[in-house]
């Protein structure tokens, strides 16, 4: 039970140090480029996927921080939702990235 605690604290506070440090090249003031970027996906259903996982995250995240973490399986979900998470997001990032470079 302690294992599955730190792994799920350890990649919740990895997942939005990760995060913040994505939100730096938008937050330096060069806000130019970004203006003009539109992310539009080819189909209404693509976003679904993102949009459950990112509501999975926040409910994990609410529901092991009311248990204090004390559910392992709860622990070991959160995890991976949020392992998952973090792949998306950087996959968003470096799509970004090839479009504002």
């Amino acid at each position: 039970m302690k294992v599955s605690q730190i792994a799920a604290k350890a990649v919740v506070r990895i997942f939005f140090i990760l995060l913040l440090i994505a939100l730096i090249p938008f937050l330096q003031g060069d806000g130019s480029k970004l203006q003009h970027l539109y992310l539009t996906p080819k189909h209404a259903y693509m976003l679904a996927f993102p949009i459950l996982l990112i509501l999975g995250f926040i409910t994990l995240l609410v529901l092991c921080s009311i248990k204090k973490y004390s559910k392992p399986d709860m622990n070991w979900l959160l995890v991976v939702n949020t392992v998952v998470l973090i792949a998306y997001a950087a996959t968003l990032y470096i799509s970004i990235y090839k479009l504002i470079k």
